[in-house]
């Protein structure tokens, strides 16, 4: 009844807003900025007293079920259960949490990404809860990012520069709280970053996700000659010969601080982050976007909100794992240990200090899924988990059972690429070698692409590096080696644009969710060969 009422105000303030919009134009045909004006500050207002009202609702509730966490995730499974389905429906109206564990095993998330399930396990984030989940994490990411920033939300001085946005809830009328100078319902991305360089006053950049971001730098710098002309003929608005000239200029100075540069009053850059997203987030911050603070709402996995931020002030990226639907378990992960833990935690009994895999229940099929992704508990917010996500479980390399997981390789990898001079990673894959057939008269090893900035050629000096510091952060990798089990990982650079690519082909899948987590290890061999197409040293 209270999530009918909140969405009934929600519709009601759409409804203003669209009867608004005709009276703007009226307003705008007698007095072409000043009426216009008005209207834009009124509609600003009136958004943002709806958000306000609705946050303070969703904040009540929040702050109510991290403090009855037990109460709390036996509403939450009882909400489960009611949806259930089939051969399983006799568990319904059920809330014992030993009776729900016995009847239901643990079921790997496929990868959405690289295979296709047929339907068989479906995603445990479906649209079917997803849209409670996604609406708190919007309304209390905007708050809390407006209270760290005050002026980042005022009317012009924001801007999305893709298609898709950061906020998990997108509302038609979202734009007015955040006071966008994004044309409404724009479907070019060319024009969404035109309308964004034409306002040199921007305080906060969004993009869909810290990669899409990455290539819209990537693409302004390879098209900046013609955005700036299109801005100073006026195409699209007014013509702006001062600012394609002030565009000129700071593309001539190179990626370092580019945006602030284009945008002096910057604040902070929103992304919804999700797996994979790391890399990016550590070029941009590096590169184009230096000095400026990091803010990403929520952290997304099989395509749906399963934790929120409440700290844009925090560097490192801490999430609260939400109590509410969907119902959440954590899963031990046993450093070392030749047997996976069989038995999960409630987020209660989470301890700080402590590596979990995330176990979500999907409702619809009652799948309790394994998610893989693994978080790392940094603290309790009331009596609820608060964590940063430090790997997934699915992205393991292993050619003689060394199992090299993503934090490991990654950490690997930044200390080679510390040691190529001038270098900056941009993005990286891998593949075992069985997958490419490369491993004739040779043992079988990893074959690592990478695209850089700063660096054109690969010496086989610093290509040796990268095998030398994974025998640094793997002693098991370091015996294989000495042994001759293993051979040396083999790095290849690809040209600008091969992730992209990479990318665009992880789209095709009609299962790939949004926001996309990206793959760190290959497993199928056409993916891997839009890259091996595009390696130049």
């Amino acid at each position: 009844m209270e999530m009918l009422l909140l969405l009934l105000l929600l519709l009601l303030l759409l409804l203003l807003l669209l009867l608004l919009l005709p009276l703007a134009l009226l307003r705008q045909q007698q007095s072409q900025h000043a009426g216009w004006a008005w209207l834009a500050s009124f509609q600003h207002h009136v958004a943002w007293g709806a958000l306000s009202w609705a946050a303070a609702w969703q904040w009540r509730r929040l702050e109510h079920s991290t403090l009855h966490m037990g109460q709390s995730q036996q509403q939450a499974l009882r909400w489960c259960l009611q949806g259930a389905q089939g051969p399983r429906s006799p568990l319904r109206g059920s809330t014992d949490i030993s009776t729900f564990r016995n009847h239901l095993p643990l079921t790997k998330a496929s990868q959405a990404q690289e295979e296709d399930s047929g339907g068989e396990v479906p995603s445990p984030t479906a649209p079917q809860y997803r849209g409670e989940a996604s609406l708190q994490a919007t309304l209390l990411g905007l708050i809390a990012l407006r209270k760290a920033y005050p002026e980042v939300l005022a009317p012009g001085s924001s801007a999305c520069v893709t298609l898709t946005s950061p906020w998990p809830s997108p509302f038609p009328w979202l734009g007015h709280a955040l006071g966008r100078v994004s044309p409404p319902g724009a479907k070019d991305p060319v024009a969404l970053l035109l309308e964004a360089l034409r306002s040199p006053g921007l305080r906060a950049l969004e993009a869909g996700t810290a990669v899409e971001l990455l290539d819209v730098f990537l693409a302004l710098e390879a098209d900046g000659k013609e955005l700036a002309g299109a801005i100073a003929a006026g195409n699209p608005g007014a013509p702006l010969p001062g600012r394609a000239a002030e565009l000129r200029q700071a593309l001539e100075q190179g990626p370092r601080g580019l945006a602030l540069r284009l945008w002096p009053r910057l604040q902070v850059v929103v992304t919804l982050d999700a797996g994979g997203q790391a890399e990016a987030v550590a070029a941009l911050g590096a590169l184009w976007c230096q000095g400026l603070a990091f803010f990403s709402p929520a952290y997304a996995a099989s395509g749906g909100v399963v934790a929120l931020n409440l700290w844009p002030e925090q560097p490192h990226g801490l999430y609260l794992l939400s109590p509410g639907a969907p119902f959440t378990e954590l899963l031990p992960v046993k450093e070392g240990a030749q047997e996976e833990a069989t038995s999960t935690l409630l987020l209660a009994e989470a301890q700080e200090g402590k590596e979990y895999e995330l176990v979500l229940t999907d409702r619809a099929s009652l799948t309790r899924c394994r998610l893989g992704d693994v978080v790392h508990v940094a603290g309790a917010y009331n009596q609820c988990p608060v964590v940063r996500f430090t790997c997934r479980q699915g992205q393991v390399l292993s050619v003689r059972g060394e199992d090299i997981g993503e934090d490991v390789f990654s950490e690997a990898l930044g200390r080679a690429v510390g040691q190529w001079p001038g270098a900056k990673l941009l993005d990286h894959a891998c593949v075992e070698s069985s997958l490419l057939d490369s491993f004739e008269g040779s043992a079988p090893h990893y074959e690592v692409f990478v695209e850089l900035r700063g660096l054109r050629n690969l010496s086989e000096e610093n290509r040796d590096k990268l095998d030398h510091c994974l025998q640094e952060v793997s002693a098991h990798y370091k015996s294989l080696r000495f042994r001759g089990s293993v051979g040396p990982a083999r790095v290849h650079l690809v040209g600008q644009g091969a992730f992209r690519a990479l990318r665009a082909s992880l789209a095709a899948y009609p299962s790939s969710p949004f926001p996309p987590e990206m793959p760190r290890v290959l497993r199928h061999r056409h993916l891997a060969q839009v890259l091996q197409r595009r390696v130049v040293s």
